[in-house]
Parts: C-alpha cells; sequence; structure tokens
C-alpha cells in the first residue's frame, strides 16, 4: 500500500528517470484543476528535494497561473513497464523564464527544444508510493515530433505571438508569469 518519504532517495530516483511520460496538476483556489501529461525528456532531479521540469508551448498556460495563485503542485508517475507502481512529488513551484536571471543556470540541463516556454522548480515536500496494480501495460515506442515541427513552423517571433495570444490567461481567467 501507500508508503510516504520525506525525500528522492535513490530507488525512487531511478524509478523516475526511467519514465518517459508524467503528469502535473495545480490547482488555484477556485476554478478548474489543470492536470496535464508531459514528456519529451523534460524531467530532471536536482537533488533528494529538489526536480525541475522544462516546459513547452503549449495550448494554455494553466500551470503558470494556478503558482501564481497558489503554489503546490503535484508530479505523479506510473509504471507502464515492469512492477506495478505510482509515484507522486508533492511540493511547492517556483516558475523561471528565459528573462530571469537563473534561467541559464537550468536551461543546460535540458535538451534544446522549440517553443521552451519556461522552468519550474519544484521543492519536494512529500514523495508517496503507491502499488499501481490496476494500471496497465504499455509499451513505449517514441516521442512524437509534432509539437516540435509547430515550433519550428511558427519561428520565435511566431512563439512570441501564440504566448501573447493564448498563454496570458488561465481558462478560469487568472493572469500567467507571461503575463506580468
Amino acid at each position: 500500500m501507500a508508503k510516504f518519504y520525506d525525500k528522492i532517495t535513490t530507488r525512487i530516483q531511478q524509478f523516475i528517470e526511467a519514465q518517459k511520460l508524467f503528469f502535473v496538476a495545480t490547482a488555484a483556489k477556485e476554478g478548474r484543476i489543470n492536470l496535464s501529461p508531459k514528456g519529451m525528456d523534460t524531467f530532471r532531479i536536482l537533488n533528494e528535494n529538489t526536480v525541475a521540469w522544462l516546459s513547452v508551448t503549449g495550448s494554455g498556460n494553466e500551470t503558470s497561473a494556478h503558482l501564481l495563485a497558489d503554489n503546490r503542485i503535484t508530479i505523479m508517475f506510473c509504471a507502464f513497464e515492469g512492477a506495478p507502481n505510482i509515484l507522486r512529488l508533492y511540493g511547492k513551484a517556483e516558475e523561471i523564464l528565459p528573462i530571469h536571471d537563473k534561467w541559464e543556470n537550468y536551461v543546460k540541463l535540458f535538451p534544446k527544444l522549440p517553443g521552451t516556454r519556461q522552468i519550474f522548480i519544484v521543492s519536494v515536500e512529500n514523495v508517496q508510493t503507491s502499488c499501481g496494480m490496476s494500471i496497465p501495460f504499455y509499451e513505449y515506442q517514441g516521442e512524437r515530433n509534432q509539437l516540435n515541427d509547430w515550433a519550428i513552423e511558427k519561428g520565435e517571433e511566431g512563439i512570441k505571438q501564440y504566448w501573447n495570444d493564448r498563454n496570458q490567461t488561465s481558462i478560469d481567467g487568472f493572469d500567467s508569469l507571461l503575463k506580468k
């Protein structure tokens, strides 16, 4: 059954690093809860209580808007191969944009991806593992390239315009950090 840890152990780190997919959940005090799947080799463990994830341009910017309202975040990994496991990281997140001084310290940890928008640094307060015995097996076949192709076609100025048009506020009307 479920077990809690106060840090990312070596075993937990190995499990996280083997996953190709993770899910991010955030919520403001009111409005919708956001839950988004992520991939593309965009997750890094910085130490036993800090992780980072590189966010690329998406249809919205809910995580940014929610974190301005309430910086709670949950990140979940599921085992789709091997032994069953569900792992959640609970913590507080900070958003870093390319205009921030800290940007260069973190962006070099990730692959260069078109449409890179922000990096989220998460201070992990708790780690939870649970059985995952109901999670089906899936076979990893590779990454999708459509988002990268779209971002390359848009170009840097087109991406900035997209952010201006679609990433300034959440679907509930909360400002994102891009609007600040």
